[in-house]
């Protein structure tokens, strides 16, 4: 069983882990946008996210000879460690139903704040509990402030939401269009790069600008949960009750790994990162199969009625969809790997992952194109926050005894 040990390894696993885990949600935000139904990319997401979780398995947890104290992946699977296997399952089930609010927030409140609100509530709540967890190994003089700028950074996103609803508004209100109901008029093409279908007598368009009223249109008109009339407030609470639940992930998976509650019986060794982290994707898995297949039938926010044969059907996308799980899924393993190493109050720097969901939102999707300055500079102040918050949290990285 392969084992991070040193803080440099440790730091390295928490730094790709950001990148994966910072990217993945840019992909599946693509496919929403594009029109795929967002049950039909969850399904491919939880596939390949359980597949990492096999692969890691069957790789670094088998790699070697395991000891009494640290057995392989495939000798855990027999031993009575219950207790720690349902810590583990229960991290699952809180990231899974964290993963699923946070698809349909996206649209409402954008990849960039859902990131940072959703973000800043893991670290305020999961980290403390996780410092605690791991029995004070951090450095509380540095972790400490990491988390108070998380907690100004929440604050920052909630303002830059407001800011960027009000500059679209703007834009719509201007062009002659309301945000309850695609209305425009023919202003609006002023703001696109195309051309006159002579046959029709319509007008075309091949690419609406980023950030204008049409870009705003053309986008509602394609997406697969429209937003329009749609009070912004349900994309908040989303996000809030999302961030609640994935704080849990990280101290159900700590205790699972280090059982400080002493649950296991005498002689019985700990969950490996591997072992845990293969229970933890089961029950990830199988509540993503129920919740979306439930969904496919009775879906939620007025989106179509689909089907299991409709999704088989579907190939629109259906790469990145997976691409998306498998990035997720060794994200999470890679965190976890740095966090048995170095404390899960440091690993969970990679929850400064809106560093890299911004960088794809405004690269991709245009997001905070032709804003108000004062958007901007609530944009910068809270970009900021995240940049000092994840140096401190990665200095606050201990050595574990």
């Amino acid at each position: 069983m392969y084992v991070v040990e040193s803080k440099g390894g440790a730091i390295a696993c928490m730094l790709l882990a950001l990148f994966f885990i910072g990217t993945f949600p840019a992909l599946m935000t693509l496919l929403e946008r594009r029109g795929r139904l967002p049950q039909h990319t969850f399904l491919d997401y939880a596939f390949t996210n359980f597949l990492t979780a096999l692969i890691i398995a069957f790789t670094l947890g088998q790699i070697g000879k395991g000891t009494a104290q640290q057995p392989n992946f495939l000798t855990q699977l027999s031993q009575d460690n219950w207790p720690s296997v349902l810590f583990a399952m229960a991290g699952g089930v809180v990231l899974s139903l964290g993963n699923l609010l946070t698809q349909y927030a996206w649209p409402f409140v954008g990849l960039s704040v859902t990131g940072v609100i959703v973000s800043s509530i893991i670290v305020v709540i999961g980290t403390t509990l996780n410092y605690f967890l791991d029995e004070k190994i951090n450095r509380a003089e540095i972790l400490f402030p990491g988390v108070g700028c998380f907690l100004i950074a929440v604050c920052l996103a909630s303002v830059v939401h407001a800011s960027n609803a009000a500059d679209n508004k703007a834009k719509l209100s201007k062009h002659g269009t309301r945000a309850e109901g695609i209305t425009g008029s023919k202003e609006i093409y002023s703001d696109t790069v195309g051309k006159k279908d002579m046959e029709n007598g319509t007008f075309s368009s091949e690419k609406a600008k980023a950030g204008t009223a049409a870009f705003l249109i053309e986008l509602e008109d394609k997406r697969a949960i429209k937003v329009f009339g749609r009070n912004t407030f349900i994309g908040l609470a989303l996000t809030f009750f999302a961030g609640a639940s994935f704080s849990l992930f990280t101290p159900a998976f700590n205790l699972a790994t280090n059982d400080q509650w002493d649950t296991l019986k005498d002689g019985v060794p700990h969950l490996s990162v591997y072992t845990a982290f293969f229970y933890f994707s089961v029950s990830c898995f199988v509540l993503a199969i129920i919740l979306n297949v439930t969904f496919l039938y009775h879906p939620v926010l007025n989106l179509p009625k689909s089907s299991l044969r409709a999704y088989l059907e579907d190939w629109n996308g259906r790469g990145w969809a997976l691409l998306a799980g498998l990035l997720c899924g060794f994200g999470n393993g890679l965190q976890f790997m740095g966090g048995q190493a170095a404390g899960y109050a440091a690993a969970d720097s990679v929850q400064a992952l809106p560093l890299v969901s911004t960088f794809w939102g405004i690269v991709l999707f245009g997001e905070y194109r032709k804003s108000s300055r004062r958007t901007y500079m609530f944009l910068g102040g809270m970009l900021s926050m995240f940049i000092v918050a994840v140096g401190l949290l990665m200095g606050s990285a201990g050595d574990r005894k």
